[in-house]
């Protein structure tokens, strides 16, 4: 074979890091091929020159950032104040951005009265307001099944109906969110951590961690976590400046949210949004670990049932019937 031959047609090493460098990709692409690959180039690539890679989507700043649970005070605070200088370069908005911890002794829980909900999907787009959801496309955190009474299997339920001519003697209303899951098959799905639950029950998402790989998504047996394809779009009008790093802070394209119980006003003595929004009184919220709270009275006196609980998942979302 002619020596011209392998200098021609064979690509060198140096020809293939040149071109894998030269690949301009988002931090969640390559936390995303880091994950698959483990070791090897691309952990070598991102020691060598992780800015060379992202410069055209991350600073500096925002690549090197830890990991929600690994970072001080300090840096934790520097991260929400970039946050709040995102939010005002690009929707004109001075946001508050907080880091708001869960509370020693409390451990959420949701109880929702099928006998009062009509389906009115208030819950709906009052969550959509609160945590500055995309709005085209819609991303909403709250399902509604018109449900065939006497069933509860969701699949024979619909989300395609009329809100204006609810409720329908025939049929009932099946609210289905995040159930905060005491064993959550979604974040054993997770291959980088960017969703844990947290010692209030509420499991959530580092949004700068999440790598857009969608097993957790396919984890969930409830149907609960969205995809973002598309960059959301928020009018600058509809914006919530209250912000938490954990909850409603704008999200980008290409990651997983889902409800959160509205941590941001949960946290701080508040009640959720679909709660407050809820026209008929069938959303019950409240602290479990409480004996004189209103849900704790529910769940001992009520007849109470979760949703496909041979999953194992132990929701922490419950159903009831007044009779």
């Amino acid at each position: 074979m002619h020596p011209d031959n392998n200098q021609d047609n064979t690509p060198s090493s140096s020809d293939h890091s040149d071109g894998f460098m030269n690949t301009k990709v988002s931090r969640r692409d390559f936390l995303k091929r880091s994950a698959v690959v483990g070791t090897g180039a691309a952990a070598l690539v991102a020691a060598m020159s992780p800015l060379r890679l992202l410069k055209d989507t991350l600073t500096a700043e925002e690549f090197v950032q830890k990991h929600y649970k690994e970072m001080s005070s300090e840096e934790l605070d520097r991260v929400l104040k970039r946050i709040e200088r995102k939010v005002k370069e690009r929707y004109g908005v001075d946001a508050e951005v907080k880091d708001i911890k869960p509370m020693d002794g409390v451990e959420y829980v949701y109880a929702l009265n099928l006998s009062r909900c009509n389906g009115s999907r208030r819950c709906v787009h009052a969550c959509v307001n609160e945590n500055n959801q995309s709005r085209s496309p819609e991303i909403q955190y709250i399902s509604v099944f018109k449900m065939p009474k006497g069933t509860f299997d969701m699949e024979q339920g619909t989300r395609d109906y009329n809100p204006e001519t609810v409720p329908e003697d025939d049929s009932f209303y099946l609210p289905v969110q995040c159930f905060q899951c005491e064993e959550p098959p979604c974040t054993k799905a997770c291959p980088v951590e960017a969703t844990w639950q947290e010692k209030d029950g509420i499991t959530v998402i580092d949004y700068d961690w999440c790598i857009g790989c969608r097993y957790c998504e396919a984890a969930c047996p409830y149907w609960a976590r969205r995809f973002n394809f598309a960059e959301p779009n928020i009018p600058k009008e509809r914006i919530n400046p209250s912000m938490s790093y954990l909850s409603n802070r704008p999200r980008p394209k290409g990651v997983v949210e889902k409800c959160h119980f509205c941590l941001h006003r949960t946290r701080e003595g508040k009640l959720p949004a679909c709660l407050e929004a809820c026209p008929t009184g069938a959303r019950i919220f409240g602290n479990i670990l409480d004996p004189d709270s209103e849900v704790s009275y529910v769940l001992k006196n009520k007849r109470v049932f979760v949703l496909k609980e041979e999953a194992g998942t132990l929701p922490r979302f419950f159903y009831f019937f007044d009779k």
